[in-house]
């Protein structure tokens, strides 16, 4: 890779987090707006569009029947349940809160690989995920609130599952690319969304201003589809350790963007389980740089190898 490519890689990497970052912020501004299910329902809309769009263009081969099951699982328990839940966990908390809470996918990724893959967990993954529990004590240390608390457990329960989804995505994640996989899930969970955004709809209008367009556009054009084609590119040209070295952007840009757009506070409390947090996760992803990469790719983030098919 030239110095230029380089340069470029990490632009793509810093602009990728950065976005997932933002998704944060959007989201909780478009949720004082909009009800969470119509909010999936416009970004997966948009966002499956566009990304079919690139499939075809890619000609990539179609998903085998065998593996139907594993797409209508992901897109139903991750794509539609998970992340309602992380939009519901960013209502009732904060950009910054929710954000931090989400970044603990690579540890509870790790505890799941251990649990339903056999995966041995070492020292290292031990201290990882002992330093991530600290960070989250420390967070719910300094919260008061019953809105607050609820939706940092709605922020762990969505952890929780996409972490089990993750597991079902490493088995096919070797048979198809990771943008036809993530295409898909979120086809079955556009198909999910829109009957339940039919029903939320009837019972609470929503007023269609240009900020909550812009914003919605935003998340599904910007923070889903253009970040997971800068992600694929990156990992095309980088190695998948020197990519998921960039994770700690979209906490931390969560934060600065949710104080400076939306007026949110972060307590020293916040600020010490941030830096507990991003320490085991950091841990998790040096020592399994490879499995730890492909994991986390699909959310939003979602995280492999050389990706071009």
């Amino acid at each position: 890779m030239t110095i230029r490519q380089e340069k470029l890689v990490y632009l793509y990497l810093f602009l990728t987090f950065f976005l997932w970052g933002s998704l944060y912020v959007a989201s909780k501004y478009v949720l004082d707006k909009v009800p969470p299910f119509t909010v999936s329902l416009v970004r997966y809309a948009v966002a499956f569009l566009l990304l079919f769009a690139f499939i075809r263009i890619k000609k990539y081969r179609p998903i085998e029947k065998k593996d139907y099951k594993y797409i209508f699982v992901i897109g139903f328990l991750g794509y539609f349940v998970a992340l309602v839940l992380q939009l519901l966990g960013t209502k009732y908390s904060s950009a910054s809160f929710a954000s931090l809470i989400n970044s603990l996918n690579p540890i509870v990724i790790m505890i799941m690989a251990a649990l339903l893959l056999n995966e041995k967990l070492t020292f290292q993954k031990i201290t990882g995920l002992t330093l991530g529990l600290a960070g989250v004590y420390a967070v719910l240390g300094g919260v008061h609130g019953g809105d607050m608390r609820a939706g940092i457990a709605l922020s762990l329960v969505s952890v929780l599952l996409w972490s089990f989804v993750s597991i079902l995505i490493r088995k096919i994640s070797h048979r198809y690319p990771p943008l036809l996989i993530t295409a898909w899930s979120m086809g079955v969970a556009l198909a999910c969304t829109l009957p339940v955004s039919a029903v939320e709809l009837a019972r609470s209008p929503v007023v269609w201003d240009g900020g909550v367009v812009l914003a919605l556009l935003y998340m599904g054009v910007m923070c889903t589809c253009v970040a997971h084609l800068l992600w694929n590119e990156s990992l095309s040209l980088a190695e998948a350790g020197t990519c998921s070295a960039f994770y700690p952007v979209q906490p931390l840009s969560a934060t600065a963007l949710g104080t400076l757009l939306l007026g949110e506070s972060v307590s020293l409390s916040f600020w010490v389980g941030t830096a507990l947090i991003l320490m085991g996760v950091m841990l998790c992803l040096m020592h399994g740089r490879q499995s730890a990469a492909q994991l986390l790719r699909l959310r939003h983030i979602p995280h492999g190898a050389k990706e071009k098919r």
